[in-house]
């Protein structure tokens, strides 16, 4: 008799644990290497029901300068809830194979302080499942700095070129756009 009551709440945790993976939309399903720390971040816990922007980056591309501009977008909406998610990436040969000095122009250079990954692959068959889910919603990064917006359900709403800056009026829009959706 008292196996079964043990038994009880071993499968409470197990289908607890599935109603949470069944909840988390499929572009956060998993988890990325923090830069410059010793800890991953899940991205389904951290970003769940969140309005998010995601780009992909490179420390030595002439695009580097939107770090400030998308700090400055960090810091106007992060009080409304959204959240900026940056994955460096070599794939467009401009990023820094050692993660200390991605991590200097990130976080000294440009005063980065939304969320950084270490350098990932965003592209083809290798692509992190972030940057999978990304071009099957949408379409895969064609440059550095390609920009993601997306809604508290985990849909792409809008996507931009390297060009389109933060503080791109359309750009500015989607983000509203996806601060008013519904988790």
């Amino acid at each position: 008799m008292q196996m079964r009551w043990l038994a009880v709440p071993a499968l409470l945790v197990a289908f607890t644990g599935l109603a949470q993976a069944a909840e988390c939309p499929a572009l956060l399903q998993g988890s990325l290497p923090k830069l410059r720390a010793n800890e991953s971040i899940d991205l389904c816990q951290s970003f769940a029901g969140k309005p998010l922007v995601v780009v992909n980056t490179a420390s030595f591309c002439g695009f580097a300068p939107q770090f400030k501009s998308l700090e400055a977008l960090n810091q106007r909406f992060k009080g409304e809830g959204l959240e900026v998610i940056g994955v460096p990436s070599n794939d467009f040969k401009q990023e820094s194979k050692d993660g200390a000095e991605t991590a200097k122009v990130c976080y000294v250079n440009y005063g980065v302080t939304f969320t950084m990954t270490d350098p990932q692959k965003v592209r083809g068959d290798d692509a992190t499942h972030l940057f999978k889910v990304l071009a099957e919603q949408s379409s895969a990064p064609k440059w550095n700095f390609y920009k993601y917006v997306v809604d508290r359900q985990g849909k792409v709403i809008a996507n931009f070129s390297s060009l389109t800056k933060p503080d791109d009026p359309e750009f500015i829009a989607a983000v509203e756009k996806a601060l008013a959706s519904k988790p």
